[in-house]
């Protein structure tokens, strides 16, 4: 076991919650993703693009980007495949922009989507009680909290440099 300067154990990463909850993370990215295409055709990339694009029929490629954590060159490459699958559309917007809506064909991918990502999420609640769930999603706010303010501290830190 290593010490810190204080004399205080270090813990190893296997033992730290952001490792322990970024493995959990990709675990259930891996399984969503690997349903989502044997079932549907999509990628992860993909499915979380038509969510979005179904949840707000008004965003552009810079907001669908900015929502989904992308650079815009990784959205455009996402909705650019969409596209050309027949699954979303693009229409002229406020000037250069366009705005991105579901076809038909992509609203049945996303109705068979989300209803796929419903009962994966019952799944997992249903392994916890419902004081658990309460417990886990207060903790995810505050965990979600922080993390936006340590990266905003972070980025402000970059700029300094």
């Amino acid at each position: 076991m290593v010490n810190r300067e204080d004399g205080r154990d270090l813990v190893p990463i296997s033992d730290l919650l952001s490792y322990r909850l970024s493995r959990t993370s990709s675990a259930l990215s891996r399984s969503a993703a690997l349903r989502y295409r044997r079932e549907f055709d999509v990628s992860l990339g993909e499915w979380r693009t038509v969510a979005l694009i179904a949840a707000d029929p008004t965003l552009t490629l810079n907001r669908l980007a900015r929502r989904a954590g992308l650079d815009k060159a990784q959205m455009s490459r996402v909705v650019r495949g969409l596209v050309e699958r027949g699954l979303v559309n693009r229409t002229e917007g406020a000037g250069r922009s366009r705005q991105l809506a579901l076809t038909e064909a992509g609203v049945a991918v996303y109705r068979g989507l989300i209803g796929a990502a419903n009962e994966r999420d019952a799944a997992f609640a249903a392994l916890l009680s419902g004081e658990e769930l309460r417990v886990l999603d207060r903790a995810l706010e505050k965990l979600a909290d922080l993390a936006l303010s340590l990266e905003q501290q972070e980025r402000e830190g970059l700029n300094d440099v």
